[in-house]
């Protein structure tokens, strides 16, 4: 199998982006993995810290490694917003294929200082890791808002992006480019959408010359998804969009089934709810649709 940089490395040259999902229970990864066998494309998917708590570090990864196997399909795992050295170095010593190592919340000064530390470390544990720093505070929370949070960070400017790729020799970064975290209601109903910097991301792309994220994918216009790949963005994050599905589709067989209390009957709906999203970003992403 391709390492996750080779892969990376394919999808700039093509100017397509690999997707990235979150799971915290066994239906979404099957969702995820069934999603992109069916395509035949690489995929990415993500355990926050929570999640980690969750569904356990070294749990996660035995996961992946046995759909990796019997899918025989180009899946990485990440250790997704990670904020402190010492998860960063959990995750990396249980064979994570990514940590992203999120200071995004420090002083800009003081996020370079300990994400360059973090790059150190990991690398002494597994030098084919690839790290992904983030700058620019676009939210914390993959849920449903009201509002737009108020502390959100300005868009990551290029004299700063090149600055934190030449000091930390980060992998990936994740900029503030018009993206959140989390979805406003009027998304969720599809009212409204996220809009992107266009401009920004591909002075982003020619200051820095490394692979960039997108954060905070979900509820954003599918055009500008289209033109911020163009632009330079490799990998996609999408979660609170399928963990929607998932309950909409949980609570579909609930109401469908009202006696049935054995889960893996209940669950199925969840699992094609998420499956659907995830074809349909999948394709987005790589322009087949």
């Amino acid at each position: 199998m391709k390492s996750l940089l080779d892969v990376l490395t394919d999808a700039h040259r093509r100017q397509v982006a690999v997707g990235h999902f979150n799971f915290s229970d066994l239906t979404a990864l099957n969702a995820v993995v069934e999603a992109a066998r069916e395509l035949k494309l690489p995929v990415m998917v993500g355990v926050s810290e929570g999640e980690r708590e969750f569904v356990g570090v070294r749990e996660a990864a035995a996961l992946v490694k046995v759909k990796r196997e019997q899918s025989d399909l180009p899946l990485f795992l990440n250790a997704d917003h990670t904020h402190s050295l010492a998860k960063a170095e959990e995750a990396a010593r249980a064979g994570f294929d990514e940590v992203i190592f999120d200071g995004s919340a420090l002083p800009f000064d003081k996020n370079v200082a300990e994400t360059k530390r973090a790059v150190e470390a990991m690398k002494s544990i597994n030098p084919a890791i690839v790290v992904e720093g983030e700058i620019g505070y676009i939210g914390a929370a993959s849920a449903v808002l009201e509002k737009k949070p108020e502390n959100m960070s300005a868009l990551t400017t290029a004299a700063e992006a090149k600055q934190f790729v030449d000091t930390t020799k980060v992998d990936v970064l994740a900029p503030a480019v018009g993206n959140m975290h989390g979805m406003l209601e009027s998304m969720v109903s599809g009212e409204a959408h996220k809009r992107l910097n266009i401009e920004r991301i591909a002075e982003l792309e020619k200051a820095t010359g490394t692979f960039m994220t997108l954060h905070g994918g979900s509820g954003t216009d599918d055009d500008d998804f289209r033109r911020a790949i163009k632009a330079g963005m490799t990998i996609v994050h999408v979660n609170t969009e399928i963990r929607i599905a998932w309950r909409r589709g949980v609570e579909s067989a609930l109401k469908n089934n009202p006696n049935e209390v054995a889960p893996y009957k209940i669950l199925p709906a969840g699992l094609e709810a998420i499956k659907m999203i995830v074809l349909a970003r999948l394709k987005l992403f790589s322009f087949l649709s």
